[in-house]
């Protein structure tokens, strides 16, 4: 089945090419395949300064913009099912992939920040996502150490593509 990509474009800031979600799809697969997750379901949505703003207040209780928000799906309580089943065209059961959540992620920080650090639009955007994807993973930056490690596995995951610096 593999890692799966579904996106929304929810702005008017930048066009969504179909080779920016090639190159997406091919960095959560890489990012998938360093964190050991082969199957699976990632939500993404473009969005601009003022919805991820409402978001982040609303969720985060942070009253300014962001650059990327993650929202992880994997918080399941004993009651709930951990496998999602879905009846087949011949009636027999079929696995879903597992929703791992959302990630959303402003265009209008990501254009400011490939500017203030000089790369490529393209590049943040795969930094974010990567980003995001670690988060939905259950990594965090709240140390240095755990900093340092998430930036590292970013980092990789970039390389492999060709996004570097």
């Amino acid at each position: 089945m593999g890692l799966q990509l579904a996106w929304n474009n929810e702005q008017q800031e930048l066009p969504i090419s179909d080779e920016l979600i090639g190159t997406l799809e091919k960095l959560l697969e890489k990012a998938g395949q360093a964190e050991g997750v082969e199957d699976g379901e990632v939500a993404l949505t473009f969005v601009d300064d003022k919805q991820i703003h409402e978001l982040n207040k609303e969720y985060r209780g942070i009253d300014r913009p962001t650059d990327v928000l993650s929202f992880a799906m994997n918080e399941f309580t004993d009651e709930e099912l951990d496998i999602v089943y879905d009846v087949e065209e011949d009636g027999e059961l079929a696995d879903l992939p597992e929703m791992l959540g959302d990630i959303i992620i402003s265009v209008n920080r990501a254009k400011a920040q490939s500017e203030e650090y000089g790369h490529s639009l393209e590049r943040e955007i795969g930094f974010l996502f990567v980003h995001g994807f670690l988060h939905l993973l259950g990594y965090d930056h709240q140390d240095k150490e755990s900093e340092a490690e998430m930036m590292g596995k970013q980092e990789a995951v970039l390389a492999e593509v060709g996004l570097t610096r």
